[in-house]
């Protein structure tokens, strides 16, 4: 559900640069083909930057494991995710446009994966067909969703005590921090661990992987 585009802090051609700078949020959430957003998504220089298999290995996901890829993309991390819960785990890859959606399944099909989920989710709920959810992954996400509060308190309804979201994202405390000219899309781990408290989970592991990002990892809690 990349309701969103996750440029990052990677060099980019300059038509994607004003691409990027143009669009104001709700545009970026969803507004534009997913075919413009893959050429970014799917940047060599990029994907380097995003450290993926160590981020998949410290979240330390058992086989069997259900987990929500929120905001999928191309699918960049579904199929290690996929790697990771086994032949019995499920990942539910979820995009807000349906352009990612045959992207997601030609990479699980490539990798050949059938453990792989592509959803069509909305802007206020990521449509998730089940409430077993075991792990709801958020990379360079979140600070593209609007109404966070609202979105990850419907994210928890669709897990269970000791369940666990994941958040990886850009730090607003942090110097040269992407989107510094747009305030709205800048958020901090104090401002998440806000929201995640309203939605029932707490912090139970932070994790220190990047410079400019927080890699945080919450647990849901019985109430």
């Amino acid at each position: 559900m990349r309701r969103f585009l996750n440029a990052g802090s990677v060099a980019l051609p300059t038509f994607l640069m004003a691409l990027v700078a143009s669009v104001p949020l709700y545009a970026q959430l969803g507004g534009r083909p997913a075919e413009q957003w893959a050429i970014v998504l799917e940047s060599g220089r990029r994907l380097g930057s995003l450290e993926i298999e160590n981020v998949v290995s410290l979240i330390e996901i058992q086989q069997g494991q259900v987990v929500a890829d929120l905001g999928a993309g191309t699918g960049v991390f579904s199929v290690p995710l996929a790697r990771a819960v086994g032949a019995t785990g499920t990942v539910l890859a979820v995009e807000v446009d349906q352009g990612f959606l045959p992207m997601i399944d030609a990479k699980a099909r490539e990798a050949g994966l059938d453990n792989i989920q592509s959803v069509l989710g909305e802007f206020t709920d990521p449509n998730l067909p089940r409430s077993d959810v075991d792990v709801a992954f958020f990379h360079d996400v979140l600070h593209h969703i609007d109404q966070r509060q609202e979105y990850l308190m419907t994210v928890a309804s669709y897990m269970a005590p000791g369940s666990r979201m994941v958040v990886v994202d850009y730090d607003m405390n942090q110097p040269r921090v992407p989107h510094g000219n747009q305030p709205e899309m800048l958020i901090s781990p104090e401002q998440v661990a806000g929201w995640m408290a309203n939605a029932g989970f707490v912090v139970s592991r932070e994790l220190d992987l990047f410079e400019e990002k927080f890699f945080v990892i919450y647990t849901k809690v019985d109430q």
